[in-house]
């Protein structure tokens, strides 16, 4: 701190009780302790409010760079990385609007009526197939 030895403090404390007298010195120490105390205090408050400054002054950076992230365009620009040209997604596009027209009907087979031999067999021809006569399973 100070770097004040042994030999200062004892050349203090003389002149001191010299200077004030023996019975005001317990009146003059309480008054300096006093001040080194307000002295420390207001030391650790600009301390205090210096570290505050520095912290507030990292969250603005932080905050300047959260922003800055936010406002780019993350999804287009990984979109000009994997698909230049726009190939891909001219595909997709036309991908997703096929699937979302209507299936059109489909011309359907003519149903086959069960032989006697299908009948004999237990096999079916198909799942559509009409139920066979009465006198095809005799």
């Amino acid at each position: 701190m100070l770097d004040i030895g042994w030999n200062e403090l004892l050349v203090i404390a003389l002149v001191t009780i010299i200077v004030v007298g023996p019975k005001e010195l317990p009146l003059v120490l309480r008054t300096v302790t006093q001040f080194m105390r307000k002295l420390r205090a207001m030391a650790s408050e600009f301390q205090s409010g210096l570290d505050e400054l520095a912290r507030d002054a990292e969250l603005q950076d932080l905050k300047k760079s959260i922003e800055k992230t936010a406002s780019q365009d993350i999804a287009g620009d990984l979109e000009k990385s994997v698909d230049p040209t726009g190939e891909i997604n001219r595909s997709a596009r036309a991908l997703e609007a096929s699937l979302k027209e209507e299936p059109k009907p489909e011309a359907r087979t003519p149903k086959r009526k069960k032989t006697k031999t299908d009948v004999a067999v237990g096999t079916e021809t198909s799942a559509d197939s009409p139920e066979p006569d009465k006198a095809d399973k005799i």
